[in-house]
């Protein structure tokens, strides 16, 4: 047994939409996984992983996208790993599977349920992190999400603002609105716990 994080995600509202998941596994195909994302069957998709920036990046790009039902499940998957994520089993899967479920009456659609040892307050402590996040990336405008790009690649707010043909000045205004701030501190917070969970689950 090793111990992992299992995200199985499920799209909302997919009979009324185009089928999304082709494009989101493709923008998480470069994270780290112990087994990569793909699809499992019909509107849903899962990867395992064992690295705490990643998962905490996974979901920064499933709470952007905001169509989705989000199942977090922490704890032990079998070994030997199987070549894909949906041939695996132990409670990790288990856990994300009834936490997707969860997920469609949750705030944010977002559900996180771990294997609790030293540490019961983690998994809740993430699920509410990633609520918060999600509710400042509720309110990001697209002028929002172009500035927070911008930031995201290294760019200083000068820069931004030279790209966008807007002032410094107005570059931190819409900085200060997106929240940029504060999703920065959300996924370094959410990346933290996650680490606590494998470290202590």
């Amino acid at each position: 047994m090793t111990t992992a994080i299992v995200l199985t995600v499920d799209q909302r509202g997919s009979r009324h939409s185009a089928d999304r998941i082709p494009a989101t596994l493709s923008r998480l195909a470069p994270l780290p996984t112990l087994l990569p994302f793909e699809r499992t069957a019909g509107d849903e998709f899962q990867g395992v992983l064992d690295d705490p920036d990643a998962v905490a990046a996974a979901v920064g790009e499933l709470l952007r996208d905001d169509g989705w039902y989000v199942g977090i499940g922490v704890g032990a998957v079998e070994e030997p790993l199987p070549d894909h994520a949906r041939a695996g089993r132990g409670p990790a899967y288990l856990q994300a599977r009834t936490a997707v479920s969860e997920a469609k009456t949750s705030p944010w659609h977002v559900r996180v349920l771990a294997d609790h040892a030293s540490a019961p307050w983690a998994g809740r402590a993430l699920e509410t992190t990633l609520w918060l996040w999600a509710a400042v990336l509720g309110r990001r405008t697209t002028r929002g999400w172009e500035v927070a790009d911008l930031v995201a690649q290294g760019m200083s707010y000068a820069d931004a603002g030279h790209r966008l043909g807007i002032s410094q000045s107005a570059v931190s205004q819409r900085a200060q609105a997106a929240g940029i701030v504060e999703a920065r501190r959300a996924e370094e917070l959410a990346a933290v716990l996650a680490r606590t969970l494998l470290e202590e689950t």
